[in-house]
């Protein structure tokens, strides 16, 4: 669909995802685009660029346009640029970065309000990426199920990745990523399990794989039928968009309504992406 003369944005799925061709992501910083690309971002909750040519400098930019930028406390960003981190995967590594359904950083106070990540290198097949709507995850809930986890309030954690134990597996098998050592990562935040989007205020499923651990005033134990449930539901194919990666694209996903997954089948291959990561908002 044509927006404007130069500008087309061209959805992936029925559910979430678009293309936008006609974007410099490094030169196209007037108030008109920057617009233009966060209302799409609203409406597909995932949109993808392809043939960007971008300097770390530039990516920084682009990212600030949005919001200001996070600082990650675990993993090493890119020298000279604390805002970039480098997530990496050489031909002899086995294990990814970001292997796991999960949304960026929800074991902060105030979470990611999106990610914009950029390939420079990718192997030749395989290395995709899957994003689910969240909105979607909810709104196919039974009505008695969004009664129950509406006003529930769950329990988020980096202990699954970010500990130094964790850290270390990571070292020990992807040599490519660089980790801040001696990690504690052992805060804990409570957030509410149903999010209203600050923005749409439409409401979404706001529980991870990666870093939720239980729900307020219950065990893991308790927790985990419940849990279990809903990161199978909030990933269900027809809530799912799979992005293939070539040098020179760009995703751009909003972490308060989407999930994503990086699919590890390319062992024996090169991937190298810079990410950065805007800064959101406590979630409501």
């Amino acid at each position: 669909m044509l927006v404007n003369d130069r500008i087309s944005i061209s959805p992936v799925t029925g559910s979430l995802g678009a293309v936008i061709e006609g974007v410099d992501l490094a030169k196209d910083s007037d108030a008109a685009t920057t617009k233009l690309i966060r209302n799409a971002l609203l409406e597909h909750g995932v949109i993808f660029f392809h043939d960007q040519k971008m300097t770390p400098a530039e990516h920084v930019e682009a990212g600030r346009r949005f919001g200001t930028l996070n600082i990650h406390q675990y993993v090493r960003p890119l020298e000279d640029y604390p805002e970039i981190i480098v997530i990496a995967k050489d031909e002899d590594d086995t294990k990814n970065f970001g292997g796991i359904w999960h949304s960026d950083t929800t074991f902060l106070e105030e979470p990611a309000l999106g990610s914009i990540l950029y390939c420079l290198e990718c192997p030749d097949h395989g290395g995709d990426t899957m994003f689910a709507n969240q909105y979607d995850a909810y709104e196919r809930l039974s009505p008695g199920m969004k009664r129950m986890l509406d006003g529930m309030v769950a329990i988020h954690t980096p202990r699954r990745s970010y500990t130094t134990e964790a850290v270390q597996s990571k070292n020990l098998t992807n040599k490519a990523m660089k980790f801040f050592e001696d990690t504690v990562a052992d805060q804990e935040t409570e957030h509410p399990v149903v999010r209203m989007h600050p923005e749409t205020g439409r409401k979404c499923l706001y529980v991870n794989e990666d870093f939720t651990s239980r729900f307020k005033d219950m065990t893991v134990e308790e927790s985990a039928p419940l849990l279990n449930y809903l990161a199978h539901h909030s990933t269900r194919p027809e809530f799912v968009c799979r992005f293939r990666w070539k040098p020179g694209s760009v995703a751009f996903w909003d972490n308060r309504a989407v999930q994503h997954y990086a699919i590890n089948d390319y062992n024996g291959q090169r991937r190298v992406m810079h990410r950065v990561t805007i800064n959101g908002d406590r979630p409501r």
